[in-house]
């Protein structure tokens, strides 16, 4: 009897051990708190917004690429924070295949958001428009900053709910495998 009450106790304690080492390894992959990684890549519908110029861009044409779309605002003081960190992902040497799109979901306003990218000294990011809500509808969106990832199959496999460095050594290396 006093044996099976150890062989219990023994046989307890490796199963517990073994459910938190893997629950430890599942969360070893994950650069950010806030990041929500799919466990299964979700298949994106064709989706069209704006350049600049209010030219029509589709994000089928960037299938192939790892696709880093960043939705933000002028009146958003983390989007403000996290804004010259996204440039310089985009700027970086660690990605062959990256395309960053910064996403402005308010109405429309061209020397407002370019008077919000000077002030910040954005570089190479350029600024992109969903007037018709393109984006809001197919990924859902309630806030920003909201950063989704798209692989190079058009499919998103992680999201990034809220204000994020994208300079973050953890962050990037992550990143980099998907490129």
């Amino acid at each position: 009897m006093f044996i099976n009450q150890k062989i219990i106790k023994f046989l307890t304690l490796i199963f517990c051990f073994s459910i938190f080492s893997s629950i430890a390894q599942t969360n070893e992959d994950v650069p950010l708190n806030n990041i929500a990684i799919n466990e299964i890549p979700k298949q994106i519908s064709p989706i069209v917004f704006e350049d600049f110029s209010g030219n029509k861009i589709s994000l089928d044409d960037y299938n192939g690429k790892l696709v880093v779309i960043n939705f933000w605002a002028t009146w958003c003081a983390p989007c403000k924070k996290e804004m010259p960190s996204l440039d310089e992902l985009y700027q970086s040497d660690d990605f062959k295949n990256l395309q960053v799109f910064a996403v402005n979901m308010e109405e429309p306003n061209r020397l407002k958001t370019k008077k919000f990218f000077n002030n910040l000294k954005i570089k190479k990011l350029k600024i992109f428009f969903d007037s018709e809500l393109n984006f809001v509808k197919e990924f859902k969106l309630r806030g920003v900053p909201t950063t989704v990832l798209i692989n190079k199959k058009g499919e998103e496999f992680a999201r990034i709910i809220g204000e994020v460095n994208f300079q973050d050594k953890k962050f990037v290396k992550w990143l980099s495998k998907y490129d």
